[in-house]
Order: C-alpha cells, then sequence, then structure tokens
C-alpha cells in the first residue's frame, strides 16, 4: 500500500513538473527576450525607453484576473509595449489555463513569480484577503502593483498601513483597481471644486445598487470534488483568516463570507466612493457609521445584502453611502456646496446654483470616459514614466479606512473614529 501510494505520489510530481517545464519552454519560445534593467544610485528604477517592453505577473486567475489579463493583451494588440509574461494560482487548473491562454510562465508561488527577472508589474486579483500579502510580496521584489479593490480585507488596517509605507519607501507605482476613477469628469470635478464652483463643499451621496446575489452566490464552482493538496493550497488561501476545514463553497464562493469579504460596502463601494473622495479633496475620516444586514437573502450566505453608510470629515463634509443588492434602483451621485449642487449626469457635470446665488447654471463635457482599458492603459504608461496613477495608494488609504471603519461600525454596532495622527480607529 505504501510503496503504491509513493509511486502515485512520483508520478503526480513528475507530470507536476512537465507541465511546469512546458509550460516555460513555450513561454520562452514565444517571448524571447529577457531586460536588464537601469537603477539609479537610490535603488529606485528610472524611465523605460518608449521601446522597452513591460512584463506583467498576473497573480490570481479566476474571472477577474483573467479578465485583466484580457486588457493587458487587447492594449498589447492597440500598440501599447506590454505583455502578460507569468501566471500565478493556488488552484492549478485555473493555473494551467491561464498559461495555455497567455502562453505564459506558470507558479503556483507568489515568491516564484515576483522573482522573475521579465516581470516588471504585477496584477493582483486574489480574494480580498490575499490582497495585502500579493501585494506586499510584489513591492518588496520591487515590482509596481495594479491591486484590485479592496485593497485590504476589512479586518487588515494594520496591514494596509504597512502596504502604504512600503509603497512609498520602494517608490513603487501603484493602481488600485477602481475603473470608474478613469472617467476624466471626477479629475475635472475636483479642479472645480478647488476652483470655488459650488462654494464650500457640505454634503455628497452616492451608492451602488443592483437585483441580485450573482456576484456572490452566483461565483462559479470549478469543481465540486476539489479537495486540498497539491493542485489546492488551501492554507495559502485562508491567509491570516481563521482557521477551518477546507469547504468548496468557501473556496470559490468566498464573498458570501464574511472572512474572506464583506459584502457591498467592500466589494462595490470603493467603485462609488473613491470618484467622490477624489473630487472633493479629503483624506481620512472623522467619524462613520454604518447599518444593514441581509434583507433579501440569507441561507449560507453572511455577508449583508444592504449597507447603508454615513461618513464625516473633518472639513465639515458629511458623505452619505447607501446601496443594496435586493433593488436596483439608485440614486444619483453629487456634490452638495454652499453656491450650487455638482451633479453627475448625461455627458458630464452639470453645476446647479442654489436658488438664492446669482450664478448661471453650468455644463461641462467629460473628456474621456471610464472603462477598464483606460485604467490599465494609465497604470502601464505610469509604470514606464514614473508618474502617480489615477487611483493610487494614498487615494486608497483614504477610502480603504472610511470602508473598513465601516465594516467596524456594522459589526459593532457603534460608531468607528479616526485619529489622524496617530493613525488608528477606535470604536466608541
Amino acid at each position: 500500500m505504501r510503496d503504491e501510494a509513493n509511486g502515485r505520489a512520483k508520478k503526480g510530481i513528475v507530470n507536476r513538473r512537465r507541465f511546469v517545464g512546458m509550460v516555460t519552454a513555450s513561454a520562452l519560445g514565444a517571448t524571447m527576450w529577457r531586460k536588464s534593467k537601469v537603477y539609479s544610485l537610490s535603488g529606485a528604477p528610472q524611465l523605460l525607453g518608449a521601446n522597452e517592453r513591460i512584463g506583467v505577473g498576473l497573480i490570481g486567475c479566476g474571472g477577474r484576473g483573467m479578465h485583466l489579463g484580457r486588457v493587458v493583451r487587447e492594449l498589447s494588440h492597440k500598440g501599447v509595449n506590454a505583455q502578460i509574461v507569468a501566471v500565478c494560482d493556488i488552484y492549478r487548473p485555473r493555473l494551467e489555463r491561464a498559461a495555455k491562454e497567455f502562453n505564459a510562465r506558470a507558479y503556483m508561488d507568489v515568491k516564484e513569480l515576483v522573482t522573475d527577472k521579465d516581470v516588471d508589474a504585477v496584477i493582483v486579483a486574489t480574494p480580498d484577503r490575499l490582497h495585502v500579502f500579493n501585494s506586499l510580496e510584489a513591492v518588496r521584489a520591487g515590482k509596481d502593483v495594479y491591486c484590485e479593490k479592496p485593497l485590504t480585507h476589512w479586518q487588515q488596517f494594520e496591514l494596509l498601513k504597512q502596504l502604504v509605507r512600503e509603497v512609498k519607501a520602494k517608490e513603487r507605482v501603484f493602481q488600485v483597481g477602481t475603473q470608474w476613477l478613469s472617467d476624466s469628469v471626477w479629475h475635472q470635478a475636483a479642479e472645480l471644486i478647488k476652483q470655488g464652483a459650488i462654494g464650500k463643499p457640505l454634503h455628497a451621496q452616492c451608492g451602488y445598487f443592483r437585483h441580485g446575489d450573482w456576484g456572490e452566490r452566483g461565483m462559479p464552482i470549478d469543481d465540486p470534488n476539489a479537495k486540498p493538496g497539491p493542485d489546492l493550497n488551501w492554507e495559502a488561501f485562508l491567509a491570516d483568516a481563521p482557521k477551518r476545514a477546507f469547504d468548496v463553497s468557501r473556496f470559490f464562493r468566498w464573498r458570501m463570507y464574511m472572512d474572506y469579504a464583506g459584502g457591498p460596502c467592500t466589494d462595490l463601494y470603493p467603485h462609488c466612493l473613491t470618484p467622490v473622495v477624489k473630487a472633493l479633496g479629503v483624506a481620512f475620516p472623522k467619524t462613520v457609521v454604518a447599518v444593514g444586514g441581509k434583507y433579501r437573502y440569507d441561507g449560507e450566505r453572511d455577508v449583508p445584502d444592504t449597507f447603508d453608510m454615513l461618513i464625516q470629515y473633518p472639513e465639515g463634509i458629511t458623505v452619505v453611502v447607501l446601496g443594496t443588492i435586493a433593488n436596483e434602483w439608485g440614486i444619483p451621485t453629487l456634490i452638495r456646496g454652499e453656491d450650487a449642487t455638482m451633479l453627475f449626469e448625461g455627458h458630464g457635470i452639470v453645476i446647479q446654483p442654489q436658488g438664492a446665488v446669482k450664478k448661471e447654471r453650468r455644463e461641462i463635457k467629460r473628456e474621456r470616459g471610464a472603462s477598464d482599458e483606460e485604467h490599465m492603459r494609465n497604470f502601464i504608461e505610469c509604470v514606464r514614466t514614473r508618474q502617480k496613477t489615477y487611483s493610487d495608494i494614498d487615494l486608497g488609504y483614504h477610502v480603504q479606512t472610511a470602508l473598513i471603519m465601516g465594516m467596524l461600525s456594522f459589526v459593532h454596532s457603534k460608531v468607528a473614529t479616526f485619529d489622524p495622527h496617530a493613525e488608528t480607529i477606535k470604536l466608541v
């Protein structure tokens, strides 16, 4: 029995080695390029030339990761000099599919991918718990990072601060995957507000509404008979989450569980809140309070389906964020000032003066619409030029802090307060 088991194990190792060797050979044969990067005396990378290809490593080969990998491929077809050269996933069937599609080297360990000399930058598209660990590995290896939202899990505030510190210390380019911010209206709005177009900002509202739990319960189960082992690294998936026995639903449909996600607040609100924070020019909140629950979808799911939060900023501005996945009728995004209201509708921005304010109504056309492609193009260009991205690490830090405060308020039924000097969250 033992000899037979050992024989099967050795056969598995040989097959896995054959697979990795096959993928590596094909990738090398297809690319046939290795770059020797030039570094300054400070250790920071110098600007890449226009003809130097940017090698991208894809960490996380699920639905979102594969989509972003295809975005890079599409950009390369349009003349952007970038290519997916390596892929990584802790579930081998996904890894194999990605390696084949992108003709890339395959790794099951992030540490191996980030030490690949052909990788200049990485896309992190793993479950929420792993974002910060994957990003830290990349930053420490000298790679630039495009990280899907949210920046961290809602229980990882200390790790969030550590990531921000290391990104800055290593002078890394960082883009948070809040693709709505690639829309020029938010950058135009920020400038208009600075110029006093609406007077002092007082109040803003935004939200995210949809009908259906397809984003959580609808996540596909790749193999209902999957088991942890050499082809599925359950321990890597858990990271710093509570230790549990393997569960196929938790592995494939992780957005249903508070251990790995947070429902609308962390999965959806980064999209709608980040542009408002950018436009207002605010940083850390003063206080946050949130309510919500499972009002429509229950059963195995333990993340809320409805989540409402109030964010108070020290500048005397309140932001209301509302949402549910039980009804698709949304609310308009707008910013109210002393003199006028800024609305985001139609082809751009409308500034509607208050009745007592003798100013003309203004309409400002958007210069550029939002898209995953534009957000990724911006990241790749910033990797080359070392400029700030649309959704950089500072903006991500400010938004993620507000979202974490909201989750802590909801979970503990308390008000979350922020100390900007100590950079700490307290519940009262």
